[in-house]
């Protein structure tokens, strides 16, 4: 329910008064007491509710029936606040663009030390991380270890809101990522969204930079609290994108899924789960590794591996990975 309850949260409503709107809308009518039951709340909460979505042109008292409440029709009422909130947010992206044009102004040569920041806190490290995501418009590129981070919890969320905005992602993960709890299914998600991502042995650091413009590093110490470093535009975060490029070229594609669909014509080649078999496999991932990410037996992954070698009519393992990466199985 509550992922339903937010669609309108864009436009000012709470989950409280979404809800309660999408009731009236449903209803054609209601009383306090009737729309308290309904919601789960009291019904002074209720009616507190309801007068700021009479507040926001979306309720009103009705005038046929004292003590009822009817909804402000969806298509006239939700139309002005869009058409406000595109407003506002035009005016804001001006804002942000005159803003801009003056720092370009200002740090048209800026001082060695406004090219770094260091950020020191878990919350403020998380924070800039978003931020950093957030406002890229066209790629992020990311190393990413096995080593927990202070970030996690909104990794996720923020690649997917940059996704929607069409961000090009590419990234490199270490072989331990792979191995963690839910890792394979984290990076299928990824992969669902259209992300690029690689893998190897080991990444020299956790990395983001964002459209070639700014990056994020950790500052790690014993003992010592969260702390990154953010770089701006310079011949270190040059640096910075050349490392990432050279262990981008070194890291090996990652596929899984597929959709179930053979690889070859006439329905004779891999399926989806044999296809992501190989991929975790070329990876560096034991048979064991990759049954328990699949949740599959390990005689059944071994199974499959020995099908995929006669079906490729290699004898070898080794073998296996040339020829999987010529008939297109896998991502060169």
């Amino acid at each position: 329910m509550e992922g339903r309850f937010r669609l309108l949260g864009a436009i000012g409503l709470d989950e409280r008064g979404e809800a309660a709107y999408r009731a009236l809308v449903a209803l054609g009518a209601a009383g306090v007491a009737d729309l308290a039951h309904r919601l789960g709340l009291p019904e002074p909460e209720t009616e507190r509710t309801l007068r700021r979505l009479e507040a926001q042109g979306l309720a009103a008292r009705s005038s046929y029936r004292q003590g009822r409440w009817v909804a402000a029709p969806p298509g006239v009422a939700l139309g002005a606040l869009l058409t406000q909130q595109r407003h506002e947010l035009e005016q804001a992206e001006l804002a942000a663009a005159l803003l801009a044009r003056e720092y370009r102004a200002e740090a048209a040569e800026p001082e060695v030390h406004d090219l770094v920041e260091v950020v020191t806190g878990g919350s403020a490290v998380a924070h800039r991380f978003l931020q950093l995501q957030l406002g890229a418009a066209e790629e992020v590129c990311a190393l990413v270890t096995g080593r927990p981070a202070v970030v996690a919890g909104a990794e996720n969320d923020a690649e997917e809101r940059a996704a929607v905005r069409g961000v090009a992602y590419r990234v490199v993960v270490e072989r331990e990522v792979t191995e963690l709890p839910g890792g394979v299914a984290e990076l299928g998600a990824a992969l669902g969204r259209g992300e690029q991502v690689r893998v190897v042995d080991r990444v020299p650091t956790k990395l983001v930079v964002a459209d070639r413009s700014m990056a994020m590093v950790p500052l790690t110490g014993r003992g010592a609290e969260p702390a990154a470093l953010v770089v701006h535009a310079s011949g270190l975060l040059e640096s910075l994108m050349g490392l990432f490029e050279a262990v981008w070229r070194e890291a090996v594609p990652l596929r899984l899924g597929g959709g179930g669909e053979p690889a070859e014509a006439g329905g004779s080649g891999p399926d989806a789960t044999d296809l992501q078999v190989l991929s975790l496999l070329l990876a560096g991932m034991t048979d064991a590794s990759v049954a328990k990410q699949l949740d599959l037996g390990l005689r059944t992954v071994q199974r499959r591996v020995k099908g995929l070698m006669e079906l490729a009519g290699v004898t070898t393992r080794l073998q296996l990975g040339w020829q999987a990466y010529e008939r297109g199985w896998v991502t060169r």
